[in-house]
């Protein structure tokens, strides 16, 4: 990934959306690319990039616990065989875990620094644009945690940091640990966003957004498949409904616990999709989560090129989509969490998301 004369893949800037990450002067596509499921092939790591540069998607995150670093290196050896220049691209990777040594994983100023140079080298970079906090660490004291970040930045390792999987109190004392060291502080938290997983995106966070700009980088917009419909009507026994399934902590436990209720909310949105708006729900999904303002970047992965091909047209519906259609889609989803209490009256506002959007589904 040099500036050498090489055959180029041009970043068709004219064919995408950029949105300001957080608090902070970088633009990234609104729709960019996470190898959390393409890491294995390095073949069609590169297949799938072209698709992605060639619809204008500058966002490329990865992280350490990718294949144990794969993921990782065969992102960074497709980026540089596509010959891309450097400064078009922004690059991002999560540091928490890479393997079973005490100071192999967490947050301490050692894993942090030693990691970090680590994934950079897989990357064949210099330095990546943003680094990720990948989970929060109750283990290290979340001093340490901001001061190695400040270090990182001021080294030149990467040019900003972030969380990931942080809630709102953890995100709230690491803005408070920077005010009072003068340190510099995160921009964004990469959040698990769709329309089955709409908190803490749509709650918790409401006064980071408001207090710090916090951007957000929204993963999983179609939760392992369960949002194109494809396990409506059986659930193969190696899908990874299947395989996830057992593991309470994950939405796709609730979905197969819950999955007649589930599956009529899909079958009406489909039908919406479908007739209505002539496209498929997955593209209605990645639609619905990017007509969110407070969103600057949806990640999606794909195994293979098609698919990350067919989620493009979501740029364009989201767009066109009208306000009753949005207020018919929240009575199916049921789900809206509950705005913030205006205490002069007692009662409850619309949700941040609705009000950004101008929609009042209740009044309907």
């Amino acid at each position: 990934m040099t500036d050498q004369k090489k055959p180029e893949t041009k970043l068709e800037t004219s064919k995408m959306e950029y949105r300001y990450l957080g608090n902070s002067g970088i633009r990234v596509s609104v729709l960019g690319f996470g190898n959390a499921v393409n890491y294995r092939n390095d073949k069609l790591t590169v297949e799938t990039l072209k698709v992605a540069i060639a619809h204008g998607i500058n966002h490329f995150d990865t992280a350490e616990i990718y294949g144990l670093g794969t993921g990782e290196t065969n992102l960074g050896k497709a980026l540089k065989e596509l010959g891309i220049p450097r400064k078009k691209l922004i690059i991002s990777t999560k540091i928490f875990r890479i393997g079973t040594d005490p100071n192999d994983g967490f947050l301490s100023r050692k894993h942090i620094i030693e990691g970090l140079k680590n994934s950079l080298q897989r990357l064949q970079l210099k330095y990546v644009d943003i680094v990720y906090c990948h989970r929060f660490d109750s283990y290290t004291p979340l001093e340490e945690i901001c001061d190695t970040m400040n270090y990182v930045i001021e080294s030149g390792l990467a040019f900003y940091w972030g969380t990931s999987g942080w809630s709102a109190s953890q995100i709230m004392e690491a803005y408070a640990i920077c005010d009072k060291l003068n340190l510099i502080k995160p921009i964004a938290e990469q959040v698990h966003y769709n329309i089955f997983m709409r908190s803490p995106v749509e709650d918790e966070y409401n006064d980071l957004i408001k207090k710090y700009k916090m951007g957000l980088v929204g993963y999983s917009p179609l939760e392992s498949g369960i949002l194109t419909g494809k396990y409506i009507n059986e659930v193969p026994k190696d899908s990874r409904a299947n395989l996830n399934y057992d593991n309470a902590n994950t939405l796709m436990d609730k979905y197969m616990k819950e999955k007649k209720v589930w599956d009529e909310k899909l079958l009406k949105l489909k039908d919406i999709a479908e007739k209505r708006i002539k496209c498929t729900l997955a593209q209605l999904c990645i639609a619905w989560i990017i007509a969110n303002p407070d969103i600057s970047c949806c990640l999606m992965g794909a195994s293979k090129p098609t698919q990350l091909e067919d989620n493009f047209k979501a740029l364009e519906l989201y767009k066109r989509i009208d306000k009753d259609t949005f207020i018919e889609i929240e009575k199916i989803l049921d789900n809206v969490p509950k705005g913030e209490m205006e205490y002069l009256t007692f009662t409850q506002l619309p949700s941040r998301r609705n009000v950004a959007m101008h929609i009042d589904y209740q009044k309907h």
